[in-house]
């Protein structure tokens, strides 16, 4: 929770996507960003930092999320899935989105770290 955006993630490993004989594993995550304040706000952008088994680091930036840049109005949400490739069957991901409230001030909403891994691989 950051100045009222409350930011939810289900990860999970989507097989179907995948090919670990290719050395590739995909990942499936549904985010949920909830406006719990009392101000009507907007997503501009996002920024992710992807981290893969080997501890490979990738930063993954743009504008909105799926195309999208939602306006919130208080107590609304906005929901959505997007995919990650990785090269080992585990890694992490974190990061923020960029926020603007209708009075014009921003600020960025922590996404806190999140695991993807293939169910049954040690890492």
């Amino acid at each position: 929770m950051t100045n009222g955006i409350r930011v939810l993630v289900l990860a999970r490993y989507s097989p179907e996507h995948s090919s670990p004989s290719s050395s590739r594993w995909f990942f499936l995550y549904t985010i949920r960003i909830s406006n719990e304040s009392d101000a009507r706000t907007q997503v501009l952008n996002r920024r992710w930092t992807i981290v893969d088994g080997t501890g490979h680091v990738e930063e993954v930036h743009g504008p909105g999320v799926v195309g999208e840049q939602p306006v919130l109005e208080p107590g609304q949400a906005f929901e959505y899935t997007s995919g990650c490739p990785l090269s080992t069957p585990f890694g992490s991901m974190t990061g923020t989105f960029e926020m603007q409230r209708a009075d014009g001030t921003e600020f960025e909403a922590e996404v806190a770290t999140f695991d993807l891994i293939q169910p049954g691989s040690i890492h």
